[in-house]
């Protein structure tokens, strides 16, 4: 964000999606911050290719706040330019930005710093009350890669992963990662579908074992439906993953600052904010981009 020199906040520089594949890099006007707000000039942001790619597509089931004009994000990492008085935030400090909050981070993430959110995503999902870690993922994307490691990270049995995408197949650290029709298994105890694809559910009923668990941790836009009886016969179950919670986030803060959570090799693109139009085409065109950060330290 920009701030005046008075120190107050009066507008910005913003990627606004104005209607599906409408989007621009234009100024915002922002509301002037109070004792507990902090600004934050912010010096990368990432492109979200779930809900923002529903956005885009004008494929965004009714969901609170998600409606057009937008201003998509909660993937920033930044400095406090302007600390509240009772904010409990210095100036200087490097902080992630998922929403309306700012968490200070580790200098040495930089850029990494956008992946927390996705990171905090699949850290729900495995330690949700009564979950079972992954043995199947389906998705190799960002999400699904940070499953895995999480998964072994926890001290658990590597997970096995479909992908069909041969683009999207490399970059397995510790685990297998085979196309569907090349895995012969079929009985999961825990498969975790982050492919967003809601036709996928009979196929991955057919792979669990007795008393086994689907995991939807993707976000699906379609109605999804199923067979009862393979379904009844396995006795499967069906579990929704939610939306991260803030110690999920204090989880794979400690996690990734330590090292013991890797965030390498997960950022394949970078643009510069001025550029946003395109880098927003690529994010969601392109296979090979599995995530995309704007670069916003020239602007101003």
């Amino acid at each position: 964000m920009t701030a005046a020199a008075s120190g107050l906040p009066l507008d910005t520089l913003a990627v606004v999606l104005r209607a599906p594949e409408d989007l621009a890099l234009t100024r915002v006007g922002l509301t002037a911050p109070g004792d507990e707000d902090v600004v934050v000039d912010v010096e990368w942001s990432g492109v979200s290719t779930g809900t923002e790619r529903l956005l885009w597509a004008g494929k965004m089931p009714p969901f609170p706040g998600l409606g057009y004009p937008l201003v998509p994000g909660y993937e920033s990492v930044g400095r406090v330019s302007v600390p509240g008085a009772k904010s409990g935030r210095a100036a200087g400090e490097r902080v992630f930005v998922p929403g309306s909050r700012a968490v200070p981070i580790s200098e040495r993430l930089a850029e990494r710093g956008v992946l927390l959110a996705l990171a905090a995503t699949a850290c729900h999902a495995i330690t949700s009350e009564g979950a079972r870690p992954p043995d199947l993922i389906v998705g190799h994307g960002v999400l699904g890669r940070l499953l895995a490691r999480l998964t072994l990270v926890g001290g658990h049995a590597p997970p096995t992963v479909w992908e069909t995408n041969p683009a999207r197949a490399a970059g397995a650290i510790g685990y297998p990662v085979v196309q569907p029709e090349d895995d012969p298994r079929a009985n999961y105890r825990s498969i975790y579908d982050v492919s967003g694809d809601a036709a996928l559910l009979d196929a991955l009923i057919a792979r669990l074992a007795p008393g086994g668990e689907i995991v939807l941790a993707g976000f699906y836009s379609e109605r999804l439906a199923f067979a009862f009886p393979p379904a009844f016969m396995r006795e499967a179950r069906i579990r929704i993953a939610a939306e991260w919670r803030q110690p999920d986030l204090d989880a794979v803060k400690v996690l990734a600052e330590s090292g013991r959570l890797s965030l390498d090799g997960l950022i394949t693109h970078r643009q510069s904010a001025a550029a946003a139009p395109d880098a927003y085409r690529t994010a969601f065109g392109d296979p090979a981009c599995l995530k995309m950060v704007l670069d916003w330290r020239a602007c101003a």
